[in-house]
């Protein structure tokens, strides 16, 4: 971030989100063919140092150690401070920080360029050149972290530079990071300006149209009596608040550039922004638990590994503009175990299915591009026969998508996709959570298991774990990699779906000690058959689950992301 800090908590982008990444493990270097080390992703941030090594290229470092990326830093500027105020800045003239970039470009050409302080407008129009020289050559995202003033009074962006902020770095940056009041200054409003919780989205819609591909404003300095640290997300594939328990520390020098420099890490990893956003406000977050004083003011926050699998680390997401409530938090209530969790598209199967063995069970039936009166009669003739059946069979029966109608039928639970959950409100989303329904919720990406986590629902189900042919989805498949993942962090029991077609698909999806396993295509003709393979096969894998991976892996190629997330459907169920 700056050569001093902005004390908030955290917070994620525009010609490349991310980069390509490696199926294979977890680590952002890892070995290559034959067991050779393969070098991890290069960022280069172009920042100031900090004399007091709180914040500045030195909190840069940490961050970009915490991930495992190589941080080349690139010194924009020289400041004299300690923890309580700056004395001095000395800007390095544009001719040495054109060396500085054109040296590194012959050797070690960056996937992400993370700017921090910068020394006026030569600096500025110097950075947007060489991001677009170097976009010729390769794909490389630009994070943006305008340290524009210290929180201690000092500025360090006049009127011209700012001009160069919106006129050069605005239109090329993959994410921007700013805080509110630095929000509120790049789209033109005073340095005294207010900025109150509900303006902050607008804030956020603004600067993307000023060319920012994604925005995260953060405010953890804001609100510091409130329990929650929340920063608003903006991006092609999320919007919503990232909510974690504030830290009460007084300790935050570095948390902006950590945040930043981890969002630039994530993004060199290859994850797209929004979820590059999520691994930043973990890391932020784990930096915040591990700072510490150092003189007589604010001390630094200590980046470091571990930050990856620490399940009181994963932030929830919100679904709107309305800011998370603490009471949203906590992992939901022990219960017995789902097991093997069919789904059947029909309520012909679902006595066949429940006299094979089975005891969780969904009915998906999808809804034709018109539904007459006479569909939704026969719907809910379906729905009533087969909570009726599950209901006698001692079974949990959960109706996908239509969940009105499972309440009047009197269903154990309703599964739904995260569009159908988008498009509902916030007054359809708390009447569904008071119906006293269970809720299943799908997710394939880290910030779907934020947004399922801030509902405490019944399951997360986590897919597609195989590749599956059911429908059509950008995702990457999730591997037993993320499945193990997720089952560690999510806050609630995870059900694996997704390609799973046989029995040992089904015990490798237990072993990670998840807590369902979904079979669709899998059950085939004669459920007498099948099922009976699957209930051995995951009996078979039951014992201590494995340690969870120390990072998730990409599941969202960002060269084939844009504009298709949104836009998916999610009405075919749990994958």
């Amino acid at each position: 971030m700056s050569p001093t800090d902005r004390p908030e908590a955290h917070c994620a982008v525009r010609s490349t989100e991310g980069a390509p990444v490696s199926r294979s493990g977890a680590n952002a270097a890892g070995s290559g063919a034959h067991g050779r080390p393969v070098a991890p992703p290069v960022v280069w941030s172009v920042a100031g140092t900090d004399s007091a090594g709180g914040a500045g290229l030195a909190a840069d470092l940490r961050a970009a150690d915490a991930f495992g990326v190589h941080l080349c830093p690139v010194v924009a500027a020289v400041t004299a401070q300690h923890s309580q105020a700056v004395t001095h800045i000395e800007p390095l003239s544009a001719a040495m920080l054109d060396a500085q970039l054109r040296t590194l470009a012959g050797d070690m050409p960056p996937r992400v360029i993370k700017t921090g302080l910068l020394g006026g407008v030569a600096q500025v129009r110097l950075v947007a050149q060489w991001v677009d020289r170097l976009r010729q050559a390769a794909p490389v995202a630009l994070v943006v972290d305008p340290v524009l003033g210290a929180s201690s009074g000092a500025a360090f962006a006049d009127a011209p530079t700012l001009q160069a902020y919106r006129d050069e770095l605005l239109p090329r940056a993959t994410v921007i990071t700013p805080n509110r009041r630095e929000a509120a200054r790049l789209l033109g409003q005073g340095a005294s300006a207010q900025v109150s919780g509900a303006d902050v989205p607008a804030l956020a819609r603004a600067l993307r149209a000023a060319g920012a591909q994604a925005v995260c404003i953060t405010g953890g300095d804001d609100d510091t009596a409130a329990p929650w640290a929340q920063d608003w997300f903006d991006g092609p594939h999320a919007r919503g608040w990232l909510a974690l328990p504030r830290v009460p520390t007084p300790h935050h020098h570095g948390t902006g550039c950590t945040f930043a420099s981890g969002v630039a890490a994530a993004l060199a990893m290859g994850f797209v922004s929004a979820d590059a956003a999520v691994l930043a406000k973990m890391a932020t977050t784990h930096a915040l638990r591990r700072s510490h004083a150092a003189g007589a003011g604010a001390g630094p926050v200590v980046a470091g590994p571990g930050f990856g699998a620490d399940a009181s680390l994963l932030p929830q997401m919100s679904w709107g503009e309305a800011p998370l409530a603490p009471a949203t938090t906590g992992r939901a209530p022990q219960r017995p175990a789902m097991g093997l969790y069919a789904i059947v598209d029909d309520a012909c199967r679902v006595v066949p299915v429940l006299a094979s063995g089975v005891r969780t069970l969904q009915l998906r039936i999808k809804a034709p591009p018109a539904p007459d009166a006479h569909w939704q009669a026969r719907l809910r003739q379906a729905v009533e026969h087969s909570v009726a059946a599950c209901r006698a069979a001692g079974a949990l029966l959960f109706v996908n998508d239509h969940w009105r109608l499972a309440i009047a039928a009197g269903a154990c639970g309703v599964h739904l996709g995260q569009e159908d959950l988008l498009a509902l409100d916030d007054a359809q989303r708390a009447q569904l959570r008071a119906s006293g329904l269970e809720l299943g919720v799908s997710s394939h990406s880290l910030w779907e298991l934020c947004r399922a986590a801030s509902l405490a629902p019944r399951y997360i189900a986590c897919g597609p774990v195989w590749p599956t042919a059911t429908k059509q989805m950008p995702w990457r498949a999730q591997g037993l990699h993320n499945l193990a993942w997720w089952r560690h962090m999510a806050p609630a029991p995870v059900v694996a779906i997704g390609g799973i077609l046989d029995a040992e698909r089904a015990a490798a999806a237990a072993g990670t000690g998840v807590d369902g396993v979904c079979v669709v295509r899998g059950l085939g003709a004669d459920p007498a058959v099948s099922v009976p393979r699957f209930l051995r096969a995951i009996a078979s894998a039951s014992g201590l689950p494995p340690s969870a991976p120390a990072f998730p892996l990409p599941s969202l190629d960002p060269a084939a992301a844009q504009g298709v997330v949104a836009r998916r459907s999610s009405r075919s169920g749990v994958g």
